[in-house]
């Protein structure tokens, strides 16, 4: 099995993973080959909190234009949303 650190890559901060973590769900960006499996057993092992649910879901890479012009790619990205049954996680603490 992989290192949890290699399957989650970090936390997703935006104003909806916050509207939503009131309510028990997180969102991290993981590694692309990783199956839901293993972001849970990473998630627990990582925050030592229990999971209940996990919901993935992959962004493909889209072109980007500035000036009217095709100047880069933004990368392709594999979120998980994870919904605990217990626990709390801390991404900032004493903020």
């Amino acid at each position: 099995m992989r290192e949890p650190r290699e399957i989650i890559k970090r936390p997703l901060i935006t104003e909806k993973s916050s509207a939503i973590k009131d309510i028990g769900w997180y969102i991290f960006a993981v590694d692309g080959k990783a199956n839901k499996k293993e972001i849970k057993d990473s998630v627990e092992r990582l925050f030592k909190v229990k999971v209940d649910k996990v919901r993935t879901l992959i962004l493909t890479g889209k072109n980007v234009k500035r000036f009217g012009r095709i100047s880069g790619r933004r990368s392709p990205l594999k979120k998980a949303y994870v919904k605990l049954k217990e626990g709390k996680i801390e991404f900032f603490e004493g903020v």
